[in-house]
């Protein structure tokens, strides 16, 4: 059986209630760099988004789920995006929005449940995942999960230390 559901966490749609978290996790400067955010984004703006958040992955090719604790607070949000259902694949994005629930388990507990999810609901055959090469954190967890690296992106991401190289990661459904 199919559940979005582990033993610390769960997954779930966003919800209009969700407002405040999404506008914490969208302006914290923090995270731009891996979300290629440059500006900030607008409480409006984010309602008008949460709004069209129903929509199918197979029409905005992305589903952004809600990281929720057991105690259903929202801790942290995970997508699929670039879904592209021809050739069966989707990239994967994952952020924890507090360092303190950071490295406990969380973003493994939320990336196997998503890969089962796409692998088997989704018929997805390969999921990939966009790491910078100085995210140690990430890239210990996509290797820990079975995903290899299979390239690096030269001077990829601009960021104010200047050009930084991201790494290709993927898992091929076995």
């Amino acid at each position: 059986m199919l559940t979005l559901k582990g033993e610390h966490i769960y997954l779930r749609a966003l919800e209009p209630d969700d407002l405040e978290f999404l506008y914490q996790l969208e302006n914290n400067t923090a995270i731009w760099e891996i979300s290629n955010t440059v500006t900030p984004f607008s409480k409006h703006v984010l309602k008008l988004y949460l709004d069209n958040a129903h929509r199918d992955i197979f029409d905005v090719k992305q589903l952004r789920l809600c990281i929720c604790n057991l105690k259903n607070s929202v801790i942290g949000l995970i997508d699929l995006f670039d879904f592209d259902p021809k050739n069966h694949r989707a990239g994967l994005g994952l952020v924890v929005l507090e360092e303190k629930e950071r490295n406990k388990g969380v973003g493994a507990e939320a990336i196997s449940l998503l890969v089962d999810y796409a692998f088997s609901a989704l018929q997805l055959h390969q999921i990939y995942a966009n790491v910078m090469e100085d995210n140690a954190a990430s890239i210990h967890l996509f290797k820990k999960l079975g995903f290899e690296e299979v390239g690096t992106k030269k001077d990829w991401i601009y960021s104010n230390v200047g050009y930084k190289n991201e790494l290709l990661f993927q898992k091929i459904k076995s």
